[in-house]
Order: structure tokens, then C-alpha cells, then sequence
């Protein structure tokens, strides 16, 4: 599947978080398909906007939203550097997006396949299929560097 460029849309999605980085923010990109069109590319961008839920998810979301014009996100998929948040799979459940491909996982923070595994709760009303580990090597490198950065 690739976009109107032809590009893939994990690769969109790496080429957003490493935006990101240049504007010093996380790297973390996301991208909406729906039929192999893009509906949406987002990255983080907290420190730009000073907002905490500024998750290039979140963005992406919305995005994909004001462009189909409707509530929900039935039959779209989104790829995301990193895996989401539960803030972040909160609103992808609410969006009812089809699936979900994550790229890095995030042991402290993660939502989908560590931590509170929130599409496996019993109360979560939509359960997207999720697949992690796309181009996760690249992603991990790319987010070690930044918070190595920070660091130093």
C-alpha cells in the first residue's frame, strides 16, 4: 500500500518522527490510510503547540476526521512510530479505527501490547487489530538518539 506518492505509510510515518526531531520534539509520526489513500500525517508537536495530548496520533485523528467528515474512523488504518499511549488507544477505540501498525514498543508507556493492554479490557468497546514491530529497528534507533541527546 503506498500513498499518492508512493510512498509506504510506515515510511511517511519515519519521515515524520524524524521532522519532529528537527523541531525538537519526540519522534513519533502517524499516518491514516483508508483504501490506500492518506487521509492524514501527523508528528508530535507538544512543545509547539504546549499541549500535552499533541500526539501525533491524536493529531492524525483528528485530521482524518475533519477530512472524511464524520465521528468515526471505520475501515482506516493507522501507523504510528511508537506504540500508543493510553491516551492515545483510548481515542484510537473511540475513532473505531480497523488497525493499528506500531513500529517501536514502548515499555513504560505503552498502552497496546504493554502496560495496561487497553484493547484486551473487558470495558474497551472497539478492538482494533494491532501489529507491531514494523521497521521497529529504525524507530527505536531514531527515539535512543533523541532522549540520549537530551541527556547529555
Amino acid at each position: 500500500m503506498s500513498d499518492a506518492t508512493g510512498a509506504k505509510p510506515m515510511d511517511l510515518a519515519l519521515a515524520l518522527a524524524e521532522e519532529a526531531v528537527q523541531h525538537g520534539e519526540a519522534p513519533v509520526g502517524a499516518v491514516i490510510v483508508e483504501g490506500g489513500t492518506v487521509l492524514a500525517a501527523e508528528r508530535n508537536r507538544m512543545q509547539a503547540l504546549r499541549d500535552p495530548t499533541a500526539h501525533a496520533e491524536l493529531l492524525a485523528i483528528r485530521k482524518a476526521l475533519s477530512v472524511r467528515g464524520t465521528g468515526r474512523l471505520d475501515g482506516c488504518d493507522l501507523y504510528v512510530t511508537l506504540e500508543p499511549c493510553a491516551m492515545c488507544a483510548g481515542a484510537i477505540a473511540h475513532a473505531r479505527l480497523r488497525r493499528v501498525y506500531f513500529a517501536a514498543e514502548d515499555i513504560k508507556a505503552g498502552a497496546v501490547e504493554n502496560g495496561i493492554r487497553l484493547f484486551e479490557q473487558p470495558t474497551c468497546h472497539h478492538r482494533p487489530e494491532v501489529i507491531g514491530g514494523l521497521s521497529a529497528g529504525r524507530a527505536e534507533a531514531m527515539l535512543r538518539d533523541f532522549f540520549r541527546k537530551l541527556r547529555d
